[in-house]
């Protein structure tokens, strides 16, 4: 009877944990929809498949190290480390936005040789189609696909703008949006300028980043130290004043207190996003 108790309970905080993830998930809004929430299922399906297998298979880990040991604090730890240490120890975005950033200042720097050779800006995007770096190869694929369409270069820039998403990628788009106006021959030694700048911005970011990494390491090595030692002291016994129902819940909260710990080191590290000043998120001033 115990034994079937303890399994019901698992079952019942497998499933809150499952309910939790669903809730804590944002929902992409949709205006053509009534405003009501989404299903459970249809939430489930926009987390991505990585953090979908990480909890099932954290949750299945959980059961299984539960059901043996009768530590069913399992059952919530193991999914929430599955899903929340990848993302506390491993990195941050910061590396993928410098790739942007670099990838951003290559092409602006090409952009303004082939604009050089006196060919307007419209024929130029077309002729730095193939030699896009692949990071932002799918807005500039967009971005000349919306003039091809007769789209009016203002408004196809500022869309260009929300699809990279990026402070950066706004001052690019400003710069062609000024140029599309006035048509002169000055656009390509401003972006040559804008990408030079741009271009230390990503070394100065790169050294930051470098810096960094090594409490990042301290902290990656202190956790993986962390949890081998939590399972050897369960294995060997050490920890059995913990596995009352009482001692599992203090350890949950002990880990949670480290969990945070975790959290707010990389808040620290982390850089504070520059604010945009151009596309549908900001609001414009048009002539």
């Amino acid at each position: 009877m115990t034994a079937l108790f303890a399994a019901m309970s698992g079952g019942l905080i497998a499933a809150g944990l499952v309910m939790f993830v669903l809730w804590l998930w944002p929902a992409e809004p949709d205006d053509a929809k009534p405003r009501r929430g989404p299903g459970l299922m249809i939430r489930w399906r926009r987390i991505p498949a990585r953090t979908r297998w990480s909890v099932v298979g954290g949750l299945a880990l959980g059961l299984l190290v539960a059901v043996f040991t009768g530590w069913w604090i399992a059952v919530l730890v193991i999914p929430v480390a599955a899903v929340g240490l990848p993302v506390l120890i491993i990195g941050t975005p910061e590396k993928a936005r410098i790739e942007r950033m670099e990838a951003m200042a290559e092409w602006t720097r090409g952009l303004a040789g082939v604009l050089s050779a006196g060919i307007g800006l419209e024929q130029a995007l077309v002729a730095m189609l193939k030699s896009t770096p692949p990071a932002i190869g799918k807005e500039v694929r967009s971005l000349v696909g919306r003039m091809q369409s007769r789209w009016s270069s203002e408004d196809a820039l500022r869309a260009f703008a929300d699809d990279l998403d990026d402070p950066t990628g706004d001052l690019i788009a400003a710069y062609l949006i000024l140029g599309a106006r006035r048509r002169g021959g000055s656009l390509a030694t401003v972006l040559q300028t804008l990408a030079d700048s741009v271009a230390e911005d990503v070394a100065a970011r790169r050294q930051v980043e470098a810096e960094r990494a090594k409490p990042r390491g301290a902290m990656r090595w202190t956790t993986i130290i962390t949890a081998v030692g939590l399972a050897a002291f369960s294995l060997s016994g050490a920890m059995a004043g913990y596995s009352s129902p009482l001692g599992q819940i203090a350890l949950a909260c002990l880990l949670g207190l480290y969990a945070l710990t975790l959290l707010w080191m990389q808040r620290l590290a982390s850089p504070k996003p520059l604010p945009r000043f151009i596309g549908s998120s900001v609001r414009q001033d048009r002539p």
